[in-house]
């Protein structure tokens, strides 16, 4: 006994043909149904009635597609790829297959390789990850931003010195500005403590310097 195995949507054309052949329904209620048009639904109806339930099943399946390249020749034009092409996209790598190698390919079949080879990265892949944005604290003093800006501030009749400031970050209010004369750890001690004194501990500071903060050269603690 031969098991036929059927589709999801073959199955329901095989309900809707028995009850068209039944007389339960008519061909426009049995076109419907399947989606088809007068003459595809005639033309079931006579191969159901003649072979049964074999005639809705496709022939090509378990085929391999009448597009589908050798393996063979699916190797062959990764390994030039590869070799050659690696930094290439997939329209120009089949452009050259085909004008140097005299292997023409569909531009889809060399993308598709080309991922698989890990050669080319689909859009999704390049795209960069969407990092969501901070939101503001809620409280005034919860957390304070402080940076600093070193420039020209006096116009040239003093010398070059750095802006450091403190920076609500619920509000954006300027809580604190004092000038010294680098960027640098000691020179936060005083501005930090004078925000202390006047306004009282945060819950925390927050800058982007790390270097400003830490020990970078490896002697030194010795």
């Amino acid at each position: 006994m031969t098991v036929i195995a059927m589709s999801r949507t073959e199955i329901d054309r095989m309900s809707v043909l028995r009850d068209l052949a039944a007389s339960r329904i008519k061909v426009a209620e049995a076109a419907a149904l399947m989606s088809l048009g007068r003459r595809q639904v005639f033309r079931l109806a006579k191969a159901y009635s003649q072979q049964g339930p074999e005639a809705l099943v496709s022939r090509r399946r378990g085929r391999p597609s009448n597009r589908c390249y050798p393996s063979a020749l699916r190797t062959a034009a990764v390994g030039i790829i590869r070799e050659r092409y690696a930094d290439f996209g997939p329209t120009l790598a089949a452009a050259k297959l085909a004008e140097l190698h005299d292997i023409h390919l569909a531009r889809k079949a060399v993308r598709q390789w080309m991922i698989t080879a890990g050669l080319w990265k689909d859009r999704r892949a390049r795209l960069k990850a969407v990092h969501q944005p901070r939101y503001r604290r809620d409280c005034l003093g919860e957390l304070i931003q402080i940076d600093g800006s070193e420039h020209w501030c006096f116009e040239g009749r003093w010398p070059r010195c750095t802006l450091l400031v403190y920076i609500d970050d619920a509000t954006s209010r300027l809580m604190h500005l004092q000038f010294v004369e680098s960027e640098s750890t000691f020179d936060y001690f005083a501005p930090t403590r004078a925000y202390l004194e006047r306004y009282g501990k945060p819950v925390a500071f927050y800058s982007d310097m790390h270097g400003v903060f830490r020990v970078n050269r490896k002697d030194a603690c010795e």
